[in-house]
């Protein structure tokens, strides 16, 4: 018997996924850590518009990832999807500029102005995650999916996995200068500008490989086929690998929304964003230099080592004290970060049903986002109040972080062995 020949990725195909998947995360960037400030900073400092906010892109990212994943799938193509749907998420993205108190109040009465800036921007978030969902996490998720085979995807998944980490580099070199001289028109003109530029290039970048179209049973079922019963039994290997990323995203999402609260006010360290550049840097470095052991070792065998360097991370960064050892903590900690994104991605992709990539991004969005999202910060939140712990700041008290956040972490990702376990069985059989 000969070995699979695994094809070969092209510098188009390369130049695409790259474009695509680093751009995308640049719009994701600035909706999940700037559209937060720029409510803060210009129309309210009422957290619970920020919480609601919040909720509601969640909801819509993961509505439209279920409904234009299954759409791409019924019509067999992705490339339109892709490209309208990035060239409207960046003139979206654009519009929030011109969403002031101000601009407001010329249309309602002064004391409505605030109320209804807010309700406008909660409006916009929607249909930002609403249009970048489709276009991003459904249309071109699913497009990886078609275009890359078995035995490159660890090579594939381990590039994309750093995106949201160069994005965040990108973005804070490139962009929070503006934000901190107040100036978000163009700030979000200039995103939104990229984002519309690579939306009209994916037109050219992208190539479609043609699937047979699933168009059996109504739409809407297609839209839930992946939640039926029937779906899991068919499936197994497909909803363990979702369960153990859903139990990975719980752990991040413990401790990665208070980090930099915990290294700023907890540990004293004002550079944090000296820490986050290094430590993103190599971590991105370790992820692409591993990525072909991914393929060569096999992606549910490497997947346990990760689990086990990440899991080392946390423990160490409750420890760490000072700047070079957290830095060294952190790189240990988000190399296995990013270790075990690329495999469990990969994974994913692999047990994805034919003709069904669409779908399976609507249920990645489901267990890796929405899930995580949800619990993760909950039982965050819950670590830090039981610590109790607080510091001071002109006179008033304010609860911090400690370091029993990347503990609870830990304890959560342990539960990860059980699913991976289940895996690895089903390779052996």
């Amino acid at each position: 018997m000969t070995a699979a020949v695994v094809p070969r990725l092209s510098p188009r195909l390369w130049t695409a996924l790259i474009v695509l998947g680093s751009v995308g995360q640049v719009a994701w960037t600035v909706e999940n850590m700037y559209l937060n400030v720029f409510v803060y900073d210009t129309i309210s400092d009422d957290p619970g518009a920020i919480a609601a906010m919040v909720a509601a892109s969640a909801l819509a990212a993961t509505l439209a990832t279920m409904l234009i994943g299954a759409l791409s799938d019924r019509a067999g193509r992705r490339r339109a999807f892709i490209s309208a749907g990035y060239v409207l998420w960046g003139l979206v993205t654009a519009a929030f500029g011109f969403v002031t108190v101000d601009a407001v109040t010329g249309l309602v009465p002064a004391a409505e102005a605030v109320l209804v800036a807010v309700a406008a921007v909660i409006v916009l978030d929607c249909l930002m995650s609403f249009l970048g969902a489709g276009a991003n996490d459904a249309a071109f998720q699913a497009w990886v999916t078609d275009v890359t085979h078995p035995g490159n995807r660890g090579r594939v998944e381990s590039v994309l996995a750093i995106m949201p980490l160069v994005s965040m580099l990108a973005v804070f070199g490139g962009f929070d200068s503006l934000t901190r001289a107040g100036n978000w028109r163009l700030f979000f003109l200039l995103t939104g500008a990229v984002i519309v530029v690579v939306g009209v290039a994916s037109w050219f970048l992208v190539r479609d490989r043609p699937a047979p179209a699933r168009r059996e049973g109504g739409y809407l079922g297609s839209v839930v086929h992946g939640l039926r019963p029937a779906a899991m039994r068919a499936d197994p290997g497909l909803y363990l690998a979702l369960a153990a990323w859903s139990i990975w995203g719980i752990s991040t999402q413990v401790f990665l929304p208070y980090l930099i609260i915990y290294v700023q006010r907890y540990l004293h360290i004002e550079a944090y964003a000296v820490v986050l550049a290094v430590v993103l840097t190599g971590a991105s470095a370790v992820s692409v230099g591993c990525g072909r052991y991914v393929d060569r070792i096999g992606k549910i065998r490497f997947l346990l080592p990760a689990v086990a360097v990440y899991g080392a991370g946390l423990l160490l960064m409750a420890v760490a004290r000072g700047m070079g050892p957290v830095i060294a903590a952190g790189l240990v900690m988000m190399s296995g970060f990013m270790l075990v994104l690329a495999p469990l991605g990969a994974i994913v992709r692999d047990y994805s049903p034919p003709g069904r990539a669409g779908q399976v991004q609507g249920l990645r969005m489901i267990f890796a986002i929405l899930i995580p999202m949800i619990v993760g910060p909950s039982l965050g939140a819950v670590v830090i109040k039981g610590a109790d712990e607080y510091y001071e700041e002109l006179g008033v008290l304010r609860q911090v972080p400690t370091p029993a956040i990347f503990l609870a972490a830990a304890a959560v990702l342990l539960l990860i062995v059980v699913p991976v376990l289940a895996l690895r069985r089903r390779e052996t059989r």
